[in-house]
């Protein structure tokens, strides 16, 4: 049996794709097919409402980052609409089939923007950002890098994070290997699935870390399927922001 108490840093397969735009759009299908299966997009897109409940404005600027082929922000737009919600939706990706599969599918989307950028290297001040999300991404990143990643978008934001990734786990693992056989059709997504799993992260962890970001009140619960959802909000902020 694999050993869970530290995290792999195996590389998964997307993380350096080397296949065409037309084989990753099919990869990228499949995984999003399993996030709504298992509720993943319905945990970012809660925990952003509930903010912005919080935090009133006339409109929001949100920040996600590592948004790949953009369903999130299709998703976070067309909740908006029906609740005439104002958002302006910024993506930042670094590969760029991604973005131009992003882009394409995104044409009916007038308030989604998206940017080619270096998660950990680039820098983000000129989008003044009100809420930065990030689903999926942070497991991507080693242990001195991650710390990094959450300083760097806490300041960036004015209302706070919203982090929603996986829970490393011996009894997710076994699970999403039989979910696998019956649910994702191609190769990619199932080894990248459990690479996943073996990269994520245990409460301590996110506990760890949060505790290390000082003027910021946090967040963390778990949700179905095997997830974790941390919200991270500015202390200087009140309910009545506005």
């Amino acid at each position: 049996m694999s050993d869970f108490r530290n995290r792999s840093d195996r590389k998964e397969l997307l993380d350096d794709y080397q296949g065409t735009i037309e084989e990753l759009a099919i990869v990228l299908k499949d995984i999003n097919r399993v996030n709504r299966l298992l509720g993943g997009y319905s945990i970012t897109l809660n925990a952003v409402l509930r903010l912005i409940q919080e935090y009133p404005k006339k409109s929001y600027t949100i920040l996600d980052i590592g948004c790949a082929e953009g369903n999130m922000l299709r998703e976070l737009a067309k909740t908006a609409k029906k609740r005439n919600i104002k958002l302006h939706l910024i993506g930042v990706d670094l590969n760029s089939d991604a973005l131009t599969l992003a882009r394409s599918s995104s044409a009916n989307f007038p308030e989604i923007t998206y940017h080619a950028k270096d998660i950990l290297s680039a820098d983000f001040s000129d989008f003044g950002c009100d809420i930065v999300i990030t689903t999926l991404t942070m497991h991507h990143f080693k242990n001195p890098e991650i710390l990094n990643f959450i300083q760097k978008f806490t300041r960036l934001s004015t209302i706070g994070v919203v982090i929603n990734d996986l829970q490393r786990s011996v009894i997710a693992y076994y699970l999403f290997k039989v979910f696998s056989l019956i649910f994702i059709k191609t190769k990619v997504a199932r080894i990248d699935g459990l690479i996943s799993i073996r990269r994520a992260f245990q409460k301590s962890e996110l506990w760890e870390l949060a505790n290390s970001l000082p003027n910021v009140d946090h967040e963390i619960a778990w949700k179905w399927a095997f997830r974790y959802v941390w919200i991270l909000r500015k202390k200087q902020q009140s309910s009545s922001y506005e």
